[in-house]
């Protein structure tokens, strides 16, 4: 796998660093990481509605 190198908000980083938890608790944390990881891609996607 290749690594690329993106500079990114902080928003942005938590989001990922959200997917990756989300990914490694599965199924044990689903409901609360995933909500979580929800919640920032909303965020992300609507900025206006906050």
């Amino acid at each position: 796998m290749e690594t690329i190198r993106l500079e990114l908000s902080e928003l942005e980083a938590d989001l990922i660093e959200a997917i990756r938890n989300y990914v490694k608790s599965y199924p044990d944390g689903y409901p609360e990481l995933l909500d979580y990881a929800q919640r920032i891609f909303d965020e992300l996607t609507y900025p206006f509605d906050n």
